[in-house]
Parts: C-alpha cells; structure tokens; sequence
C-alpha cells in the first residue's frame, strides 16, 4: 500500500518510516528540506501551505500520515504558526479528499488538551486524564493542535475521511533516555520529591504555594512563547532547583511521554485498524517518566484533585492510553 507522509524526517517521522519500510510499505515523504536521503524512500520537496503542489505529490498514493508542523510556540511568531499548523493541515485533509484518500493519521499532542505550553495554572478534574476531558488551551501551539482535530472531525462528516489525532506528549529516543543527562534528570527529580514528600504537611503546603506562584507569574508573561521563550528558559526557567522544575514544567505533562517506537506503532495501527469517523486518541508510554508512585504525585502536586475515574497501579501513567488499546490495539512496548 502507498503512504504519503507529511514532515517525515524528524524524530517521530523517521522511527515511522523505519518500521514502515520494514513492514512492506510503498513510502513518499514530502517536507521542505531540501535533501534527505534513506533506502526505499521517495522523497519529494513540498510545503504543505502550498494546496496545488500538495495535492501533486499526493496523487496515487491510497492512505496518509501528516506529522508535518511547528512543534512549539518557541520560536516562530503565532501568526505564522498558525498558519503552517492550521492552513497546512487543512490542505492535507482537503487534497485528500479531493484525491479520494479515506483514511488519515495526523500527530496532535497532549497539548491539545491545553497543558505544558499553556500561560495559566492547570488543575485537571479527575486522573487518568482521558479523552472525555474538556480541554482548555491558552496558547498557540495547543489551540493550533485543538483546532486540527476539529479539521478531522469536519472531513469525516464532508467527505468520510476515517482519521486518527493522536495525541503525543514528549516523544523519546532509547538514545536520549539511556542518557547519563535522563538518568541523572529523573534520579535528582525523584529525590528531590521524596525530601518534599518527607517535609511536614504544613511545609509542604507552603511551598506549594510558593512554587504556584512562581509559575503562574513565570507563564503569565509568556515566557514559555516566542519571543520570550529562549532567553527566558536560558535565564532560569530551568534552574538548578529540581522541585521548580518538577512543578513548573514537568507536571505540566503530568510526567508522560512515549518511546517514538510506540509513536510509530500507533501510527501504522491508525492506517489499518478497522475504524469509521475521526478519533483523537492519548498516545503514552504504560508509566510516567520518574517511576515514581503516580497517586504520590497528584497527592504531592495536584493535592485539589481528589477524583478518580480509576486507581492507578504503582508508576502507571496520569494519562489513559485505553481507548487507543481500544479503537486501534495499540499496546506501549517500551519504557524508561
């Protein structure tokens, strides 16, 4: 079967064409870089705001990937990523419609749900976060990503295009979590929350306190956009405070991530599985990224939060991946 992948030669897009082309695919991939060279690839240059060439280089292929798009509010303005995110996703469902392609998996992000680029506090309503969620974006990056999967669900109706918005956190290589940075990242992290878990309640409670504050004031001002998102995170956004960074970012994705293995794994399940309408779908890894007791973390920084759909087992992740094992089989078959 013929694939198109959109923005196929970064991190998730190649650990997708790896298996891919392992498994017998016939595999195009489109994206702006000039060059890009790998056995049994057809590689074409295109930029996906470009509907007409789109379109082209879509023609004869029978199902698509898109994962092309700003990754971030880091570092283009949000006119601009908006425009690519939003106007390039629309052109990719409008030419496959028109090139009568019926199913699509597209990359959306935990962040659809309105989490770790956001610019105010979070306090979800219940753990595990599912798709049942009401979401609550407030920057441009996540209302980029709420606002595709609307664009499924929209060509579901008008042109019966079945199609997945997997909802990726933070995608990780064996590479960068093998790391004596990772491994030395998650050792401090998870002693400096068994000291605070140790400290009376009291304490605890006021630095808490301290620690929402300071994050409240630190996103408010939009530190974590363009343009301010560099200097300011080379400034102190990461400090060399392992609590900060555990309440002000880490938490901030409820510690989920997945191997990009497993983020390729969903996306081939996506292209086959017997499915109709649109879906979004949590893509994430069994556990969280410390090993660390998920129900100590909600009652350690999410201490309002006192609902639960389920209980967790140990280090089993705040984030529900059910319905993707549901809908589509997808099984996580790595972890840090």
């Amino acid at each position: 079967m013929k694939v198109l992948v959109t923005g196929g030669i970064g991190t998730v897009g190649k650990a997708v064409l790896e298996r891919l082309l392992r498994n017998g695919w016939d595999v195009r991939v489109v994206d702006r870089k000039p060059e890009f060279e790998m056995a049994g690839i057809d590689y074409q240059v295109c930029d996906i705001t470009n509907y007409d060439d789109l379109r082209e280089k879509m023609r004869g292929c029978e199902v698509v990937v898109h994962l092309a798009a700003i990754p971030s509010p880091m570092f283009v303005p949000p006119v601009e990523l908006f425009h690519i995110n939003v106007q390039g996703t629309y052109n990719v469902y409008e030419a496959a419609a028109a090139e009568g392609i019926r199913r699509l998996v597209q990359a959306s992000s935990i962040n659809a749900f309105g989490c770790f680029w956001g610019n105010r506090e979070i306090c979800p309503d219940y753990f595990p976060i599912d798709e049942e969620h009401a979401t609550a974006t407030t920057d441009v990056y996540s209302f980029s990503k709420e606002v595709v999967e609307d664009i499924g669900t929209y060509y579901w109706r008008r042109n019966g295009i079945s199609s997945l918005s997997l909802r990726f956190p933070g995608v990780m290589s064996l590479a960068r979590y093998a790391s004596d940075e990772a491994k030395a990242h998650q050792a401090q992290t998870r002693a400096a929350i068994d000291e605070f878990a140790a400290q009376p309640q009291a304490e605890r409670a006021e630095r808490l306190a301290k620690l929402r504050q300071a994050t409240v004031e630190f996103r408010k001002k939009g530190s974590m956009e363009y343009p301010l998102a560099p200097q300011s995170f080379r400034e102190g956004g990461y400090s060399d405070d392992p609590l900060w960074r555990a309440y002000a970012f880490d938490r901030f994705n409820f510690w989920a991530y997945v191997d990009e293995r497993d983020a390729a794994q969903s996306i081939e399940k996506g292209l086959t599985a017997p499915f109709e309408g649109h879906h979004a779908l949590f893509i994430n890894a069994q556990n969280n990224s410390l090993n660390y007791d998920s129900e100590a973390l909600v009652k350690l920084f999410f201490p309002e939060v006192d609902q639960w759909k389920r209980p967790l087992q140990g280090s089993e992740s705040l984030v529900s991946y059910a319905k993707a094992q549901s809908l589509i089989g997808y099984k996580p078959e790595y972890s840090v």
